[in-house]
């Protein structure tokens, strides 16, 4: 079976391979070396984005994790206890927050991502399962929490991530296994997408993630919305809506022919995309239509966040392989 990788993951397997060269003997596992503090570390590769409160919050390559109380301007790095990739970050309140990613990492703060503590790694399902990523992470409130990631994995918690369950394959519409990159709740409703557009919604009734049917069958790297609509973008340009909460969807004309990897919502409603390539578009009808923002030497995106509140001048933060970046929206 082919497998599509996420952008974020194929750039964190390249800078693995250019550091691949030390001996067997001199190997040391990330789960067991903490984060090292660099000055760097706001440069240096960054997956994800999020916020805790007012705080902007990113990781990525080696465990890093950037705080920053100035809207990007500054950045201080927190303490990690492994130096495993960080690839998604999940913030209920301003106080607690999770990270996963590579070798089956959950990471847990209590102090808006000051500190970090580990709850769970691949070690704990088997001899091999830390060779599988963790590649989203999704909590409703400070108790309960989803993380998803590579060949269908799927763990649960409802007591704060103190322990997780994974679910039985029987529990989720994916047959074939295939790799999981988002998860999200919206509306009070609870969706994951990932491969060959597999987009799956959880059925309270049933205790089951149900399959729905998306005219599009490539790779879906995420998805957003509100109670009125829903919005999934993936490989190739490809952005679908929903506003019947995913029974229906309608194919959105984007004019990009590269990955949609992040998205945001802006303070006054509008909604933005953005690709692997350096592209950002944007949305004021709903998600119906976007049309393409000029912004100068816009980096490519891993994460995206707006910058300033309603009726202030809004900017952009994208993180990806360059690190943080501001942008100024015109």
């Amino acid at each position: 079976m082919k497998k599509t990788a996420r952008p974020a993951l194929i750039l964190l397997a390249a800078l693995a391979a250019g550091f691949g060269e030390a001996s067997a003997a001199g190997f040391k596992d990330p789960l067991d070396q903490p984060a090292q503090v660099s000055a760097l570390a706001a440069r240096s590769p960054l997956t994800v984005l999020a916020r805790a409160g007012t705080r902007l919050v990113a990781a990525g390559s080696r465990g890093h994790v950037l705080l920053s109380d100035d809207e990007g301007k500054t950045w201080a790095q927190a303490k990690v206890p492994v130096s495993s990739d960080l690839v998604s970050l999940s913030f209920p309140d301003a106080q607690h927050g999770w990270a996963v990613g590579h070798d089956g990492v959950i990471l847990a703060s209590a102090d808006g991502g000051k500190t970090w503590t580990r709850q769970f790694d691949g070690r704990q399902v088997g001899e091999r399962g830390a060779e599988n990523s963790l590649l989203d992470v999704c909590f409703v409130d400070a108790k309960q929490g989803w993380a998803v990631g590579a060949f269908g994995q799927i763990l649960a918690t409802d007591d704060g991530g103190k322990t997780w369950q994974s679910l039985p394959a029987e529990r989720a519409d994916n047959p074939k296994a295939l790799h999981l990159y988002a998860v999200r709740s919206i509306a009070g409703s609870l969706y994951i997408v990932g491969e060959q557009g597999l987009a799956l919604k959880f059925n309270e009734r049933s205790g089951r993630f149900e399959a729905l049917s998306l005219p599009y069958q490539g790779t879906l790297f995420g998805i957003t919305g509100d109670a009125g609509m829903l919005l999934v973008h993936g490989l190739r340009g490809h952005a679908l809506r929903s506003g019947d909460g995913g029974r229906n969807w309608q194919e959105i004309a984007t004019g990009l022919k590269v990955g949609l990897t992040a998205s945001a919502r802006s303070a006054d409603g509008a909604w933005l995309l953005a690709s692997q390539a350096g592209h950002v578009l944007i949305s004021r009808d709903a998600g119906s239509s976007f049309r393409p923002v000029k912004v100068e030497r816009a980096p490519p995106a891993a994460g995206l966040a707006t910058l300033g509140g309603k009726g202030q001048p809004q900017g952009l933060l994208i993180v990806g392989p360059r690190g943080a970046q501001t942008l100024t929206l015109p």
